[in-house]
C-alpha cells in the first residue's frame, strides 16, 4: 500500500505542476493552493516528520559542508564559463535587492520540497538504491524547466545531485540556499537570449527582454 501511495504522490505532484505551470499560473493564479494541499496531504498520510523532510537544524553543519563541496565545484564552473564568454563582472545599481533574494530563496524552498521532501523521499521507497532515485528526481525536476534550453540540462544536474545529497544528509536548508547562488550564476553566466531571463513554461515563449 506505502509503495502504491508514493507512486500516486509522484505522478500526481509531477502532474499539478505541469498544469500549474502551463496553465493554471495564467488562467486561476490561485491553484498552488492545490499543490499545496496535495504536500500537505502526502506528509499525513505517509505519517512524515521534520527529519524525515529535511527541515532540520541538528545536521545543518554536515549537510551544508557535504552540499558545498558539491555543489560549490558547480558553482566554480558557471563562474569559469562566464568569465571565458565574457560576461560582465560589474552587478549593475539596485540589480538585485535583498527582498528579491528573500523571495528567490522562499520559492527555492518550495522547489527543494517538491523535489527532496516529498519526490526524493517517495523514490527512496521504490528504489533500492539512492542513485536511480536521485536520477529520477533530476528528470521530474529538469522536465519542469521544459523548454528552456538552458535550465533543462542544467537542472537535470543539479536536480539529479541535490537529490542524491538530500539522501545523503536530509536538509533542504543549504540546498535550497546553493540553488539560489546557482540560479544567480546561471543568469550571469549564459546569454538572456537563451534562457530568457530563466522563464519556463509559456513565458519562456513569451518572454520580451
Amino acid at each position: 500500500m506505502k509503495r502504491f501511495t508514493s507512486v500516486v504522490d509522484i505522478i500526481g505532484i509531477t502532474a499539478l505542476l505541469e498544469l500549474y505551470i502551463w496553465r493554471w499560473q495564467a488562467t486561476a493564479p490561485r491553484a498552488w493552493i492545490a499543490i499545496a494541499a496535495w504536500l500537505a496531504a502526502s506528509f499525513m498520510i505517509h505519517r512524515d516528520t521534520p527529519k524525515t523532510l529535511g527541515w532540520r537544524v541538528d545536521n545543518l553543519v554536515a549537510a551544508t559542508r557535504r552540499a558545498a563541496i558539491v555543489l560549490g565545484s558547480y558553482a566554480i564552473a558557471l563562474i569559469a564559463i562566464g568569465l571565458a564568454r565574457g560576461a560582465a563582472t560589474r552587478i549593475p545599481q539596485n540589480h538585485i535587492s535583498f527582498a528579491h533574494l528573500g523571495r528567490y530563496f522562499a520559492f527555492c524552498i518550495f522547489q527543494q520540497v517538491v523535489l527532496n521532501s516529498l519526490m526524493t523521499n517517495r523514490l527512496l521507497e521504490l528504489c533500492s538504491r539512492p542513485w536511480p532515485a536521485a536520477a529520477i528526481a533530476g528528470a521530474i525536476f529538469a522536465a519542469a524547466h521544459w523548454p528552456n534550453p538552458v535550465l533543462v540540462p542544467l537542472t537535470f544536474i543539479a536536480g539529479t545531485t541535490m537529490a542524491w545529497l538530500f539522501a545523503r544528509e536530509r536538509n533542504i536548508l543549504p540546498l535550497a540556499a546553493l540553488q539560489v547562488v546557482l540560479s544567480l550564476l546561471v543568469l550571469w553566466a549564459f546569454p538572456i537570449a537563451w534562457h530568457h531571463g530563466l522563464r519556463v513554461g509559456p513565458g519562456y515563449y513569451t518572454f520580451i527582454r
